[in-house]
This record gives structure tokens, sequence and C-alpha cells, in this order.
């Protein structure tokens, strides 16, 4: 066998509720800034809980070239401009994209919900054949990723993956194979999700939604927030970043993904742990190599307490700093996982650990040795970090990335 290729982070691109490219989101995170706020996307008359992380101050053409928004759904809109970010971050011309091996691999949990959302209101208001056929074009979930092909002029495939909330850690990890394997010599993965009445309404009879802040591993932590936005890690072969002169984030040193299938909703930790030690087989690391490691941490008394019970199978004797950006941006669902990927190459490249906001009280129920990395960043110089991603069904993906060398 020849030997494996490596893979470089070499662009990053966000579109999130605390800002716009990734030197505004890095900057927010490292602050502790929390980007909730009151839906304006839907009308939430009779929710008792009417907050989330909503996208504020985005115009979509100040980003996007060939993209245009009026055509395509907030999700695709999201991916799109996530991914012209990530390539205008990595310092490649666009130009030469259509002549290279490069695609898109983009996760999501709703698709184009809203759109849906849209088409119901028509529907029930005016009868199915009044519904408005340009509103149906938006709807298909593949067009997220062939609309940043579209935007960048890429000509490789262009994949969404649809596995909930860690699907952006699935797409990482598909987009990871083809350039390992040689299919691919470049890369765009990440996720997208917009807020939309029906998830909000979901997670509400669920009982999983805060109604004030998301205070992950807290005491009176009590649900989470829902997020929107769109994020994209540019990947390529490492010694074809390190010969263009790339700015190397971080390297993609590998991943693990399983299903357990054992509940819809409520994690398990034994498939967790053993998630964990797939995605450290892949990179070629040992439990004790690991500084920090980023929480799927929705913020909910089941997930954090199976997240930790977890960690302690597979870090009998130290567990490394875990903090969850949820408490600052929400639950993105499909694009979490991208987010946390996104903040895990900054803290690698600046030397940090992100922090998790709103933590008043650590609950003690979690056991001795949490380092939850409270109110702000703190500095560090992590070399090896963990990125957590699950989902509804028992869909569990978890990236691995190395400090650039």
């Amino acid at each position: 066998m020849h030997e494996r290729r490596r893979v470089a982070v070499t662009g990053l691109g966000t579109v999130s509720c605390v800002g716009i490219g990734i030197d505004a989101f890095t900057s927010a995170i490292r602050e502790g800034r929390v980007g909730s706020s009151e839906i304006t996307s839907f009308d939430t008359t009779g929710f008792p809980a009417t907050l989330a992380c909503e996208v504020r101050g985005f115009e979509p053409r100040d980003v996007l070239e060939r993209v245009e928004p009026d055509h395509w759904g907030p999700s695709a809109v999201f991916a799109a401009a996530a991914g012209r970010l990530a390539v205008q971050d990595g310092g490649l011309d666009p130009a030469s994209l259509a002549d290279r091996r490069a695609g898109t691999v983009m996760g999501t949990t709703c698709g184009e919900a809203p759109v849906i959302q849209q088409l119901t209101d028509q529907w029930v208001a005016d009868g199915l054949k009044n519904i408005d056929a340009d509103l149906v074009t938006k709807v298909p979930a593949n067009r997220i990723a062939t609309a940043v092909n579209h935007e960048l002029g890429l000509t490789g495939p262009a994949q969404t993956v649809p596995s909930a909330c860690s699907a952006s850690n699935f797409a990482l990890g598909y987009a990871y194979d083809l350039i390992v394997s040689g299919e691919a010599d470049l890369m765009v993965a990440g996720g997208a999700d917009a807020v939309n009445r029906s998830t909000h309404a979901g997670f509400l009879q669920l009982g999983a939604l805060a109604t004030d802040v998301c205070r992950p591993f807290d005491v009176d932590r009590s649900g989470i927030l829902t997020g929107e936005g769109g994020v994209a890690l540019l990947l390529e072969p490492y010694d074809v970043a390190q010969a263009r002169g790339a700015r190397i984030y971080a390297e993609l040193l590998g991943y693990g993904a399983n299903c357990d299938a054992r509940h819809m909703v409520n994690p398990d930790a034994d498939s967790i742990a053993a998630c964990i030690r797939l995605a450290q087989a892949s990179a070629g690391v040992a439990p004790e190599q690991v500084d920090y490691v980023c929480a799927h941490g929705t913020g909910t008394p089941t997930n954090d307490a199976t997240e930790v019970a977890a960690m302690r199978q597979v870090f009998p004797d130290r567990l490394p700093p875990i903090s969850s950006i949820k408490s600052m941006i929400g639950h993105t669902m499909g694009a979490a996982s991208g987010f946390g990927a996104a903040i895990c190459c900054k803290a690698l490249e600046e030397g940090f650990l992100p922090p998790t906001a709103n933590l008043r009280t650590l609950d003690p129920a979690l056991g001795a040795g949490v380092d939850p990395v409270p109110g702000v960043a703190r500095a560090a110089t992590p070399s090896v970090v963990q990125n957590h991603g699950f989902a509804f069904g028992g869909n569990n993906a978890i990236t691995m990335f190395g400090r650039a060398s």
C-alpha cells in the first residue's frame, strides 16, 4: 500500500450568529460572547421558549458571486457563503478550481425546513394546487452541497450528508477519505442549517429547549437553544498545501463514526466511547495525547452526563479539558460539529482552549476532574484536539485534529 496522504486544513469559512468570517467567529468564541436573541424568522406565538441563535446582519450578496440567494433555500445560501469564505481564507484563486479534482460534502439535519414550512402554510391556506412552484425547487436537500459547487465552480462530487447533528463530522470524514485515497485533490466540507418552527417545536415537545440560555455542564442546565448558520473547511493534501505556501491551520488526523441504533433520542455512553476509540485509532493518537475535547455539549441533562461518562471510559486517569461552544452559538444542528471543527483548528493555530459560556455551578454529579473551561478562552498550546458530534438515532462521528508541523 502507498503511504497515506496527510490532510491539511487551509481555509475556514463561517456564517454564524456571533460573526461572519472566521476572524469574527473566533474572536466572539474566545470572549465567550452569547449570540442568542428573540426569534424573528417565524411567529413564536404560543411558544413558552422564544429564544434562538439566529444569524443577524448577514447580506448574502456581500459574499456570494454566483449563487443568487432568491433562487436557493436558506441552508444552501449559508453553505455557499461559508464555502466562498473558506476558499478566500485559503488564498486560492477561484478561477483555478474548476480544473481541479475538487468537490463538496455538506452535512445537515433539517435540509430546507423553512421552505417546507412556507409550502405547508400555503397548502393549508389555499390548497395544494396553489403552492409556489419556485419554492418547491428550493426543497431538495442535495442543493445544499450543490450550491457550494455552483458558487465555486467545482466539478467534483457534491454530496449532502443528512446524518442529523453529527453530519458535519461525517462530511469531514468523507472528504478526508477522498483526499487520503487520492480520489480528490481539494474538498470543501462542513454543514448548514436554518432556524425553523418545526425543529423548534420538536425540541420543545421533547422537553429539551432551554428557556433562557444554554448552560452545558451546569447543575441547572435545562436544554438547548436552536441555532443556524453555515461552516466550511477547505481540505487539501498536506504536501500540496506546503508546496504552495498555504497557511495550514491544522492537520485533520482522522475520524471515527458509528451508530448504535439503540434509541431514537437517548445517547449511549458505550457507543460514544467506542467511537472515540475509533477516531483515536484512525488518527494514530493515544488517549493521553489528547489535549482538549470540543464537546457535543448540548446542555441537556442527559447529553452532558452521558458524554462525560463515555469520556471516563476512554480517559480513566485524566479527563482533558472539555468545553461546549453551543453555549454561545446554540445548537446549529447539521452544522454543529463543523463549527466545532473550525474552532478546534483556530485553537491549534492560535494557542487557546475555547470556553463554555453561561456556566455558574459545575454539576457535581458529573464527577471529579471535569474542566469545562468556564467563561472565556484559556491560553494553552494544544497539540491534539478531539471534536465530538452526536445525533439522534445513535449516529456518532468524531474528528481528530493536530497542530500543523
